[in-house]
This record gives structure tokens, sequence and C-alpha cells, in this order.
């Protein structure tokens, strides 16, 4: 086995150290602590666009939906660096979010909702493999929404309510789309206390008297 030694890196070290002591540089916020509800809602929104990018190579999903998706994915991208950028800061972010990004998200959910049946009922996250990634990736981007609305009531001359509504709207796409991605077996849904309904029955038949057939 070689030694790591001998090997020089070929581009700078994905390492530093220097957030060891618990601290990091958090775009122009500059010093903060980990634990900074900031960097927490930079963080939530990074695993938001890995579970979108879960779902779409999952496979399954039309090109419309991928295309769709691989948007959404930039978008996010805008969306952590308008939150590495003090919303009050004089210089300019290199990206904000922005009313189009909430006009474009909700034409999408227009869209993609046209293409799902009526709903009737709550639905379980669940069915196809495509359908329960998109659910997953829903919960996400509603942990993430969370996030950033703590960010914005600490910090509300620091981060825009912009993108705590781009997140909502984003819940509300990955909601049809998981819909649209169940629409040749249907939605699973929700039958309140189901379990607790086909235990009462086990339970009626456990007490039924045993009958047996006499012979002469």
């Amino acid at each position: 086995m070689a030694d790591l030694g001998e090997f020089e890196p070929a581009q700078p070290a994905l390492y530093t150290g220097k957030g060891d002591s618990g601290r990091t540089t958090f775009g122009r916020h500059g010093d903060v602590a980990k634990t900074d509800v900031r960097v927490a809602a930079y963080e939530a929104c990074d695993e938001a666009n890995a579970a979108v990018s879960l779902a779409m190579a999952a496979g399954g999903l039309p090109i419309e939906v991928t295309s769709t998706l691989a948007s959404v994915q930039n978008d996010l991208f805008d969306l952590v660096a308008d939150l590495s950028v003090p919303l009050d800061d004089p210089e300019p972010a290199p990206a904000r979010i922005r009313e189009s990004h909430l006009a474009r998200l909700e034409r999408a959910v227009d869209h993609f909702a046209q293409q799902a049946a009526d709903l009737s009922g709550f639905v379980l996250p669940g069915g196809t493999v495509a359908a329960a990634l998109l659910y997953q990736a829903r919960g996400v981007v509603r942990r993430a929404e969370r996030a950033v609305w703590v960010a914005i009531d600490l910090h509300p001359t620091s981060v825009d309510p912009l993108t705590a509504r781009y997140l909502n709207r984003l819940s509300s796409l990955m909601f049809v789309l998981a819909r649209g991605a169940n629409a040749e077996h249907g939605d699973v849904m929700w039958v309140p206390e189901a379990s607790a309904r086909a235990m009462a029955q086990e339970e009626v038949g456990d007490d039924r008297p045993e009958t047996g057939v006499g012979g002469a």
C-alpha cells in the first residue's frame, strides 16, 4: 500500500482546518458560528437541492419534469447565493431571488396540476419510486423553508423573505409533480384509522364462538 505522503494534491486542498473551531466564513456575513441560523438555512437549502437531484437521478420522470427540476436546481443555487449576502449589503449580490422566480414556479404548479387527477382527500407519500422521492424532496424543501423563516425572524435586515416564499412555492410544485408521477396507478390515499378498524374487526372475529359439526 502506497504511503499517502507520496502524493501531492493536484489542486488546492478541499480541507483547510479553519472550521475546526466551530466557526466559518459565510459569504459576506463574514466570520460566524457554524450554528448560526443563517448557516443552518443555507445548509438546509443545499440539502433540498440534493434531494431534488436524487429524484431526478432515479429516473422514471418525463423530460418536461426533469427540465423543470433542472431549472429549480439552478434557482436553489441562486437562493443560497442570496442567503450568503446580507440583504442590506451595499454591493450587489451574485444572485438574488426575485418575484419572477416565484411567478415561474406558480406557472409550473398550475401547468402540472392540470395533469393530475382531482384530489378527493389526503394522499400518502408513496406509490412509484419517482413519486416517493419527490414527496421526500418536498419534505426536505419544507424543512428548508422553516429554517429560512427562523433566519428571517432573527435577522430581518439580512435575509430576504422572498427566499422563504420561493421555497413555499417549490414545496407546492414538488407535491403536484409527485402526484403526476403516480398518475398511471393513482394516488395512495389516507384512510383515517384504517389500522384501528382492521384490528377491531379482527377482535370481533376472535370473539365469535366456535361452531362444530357433530355426527351421530
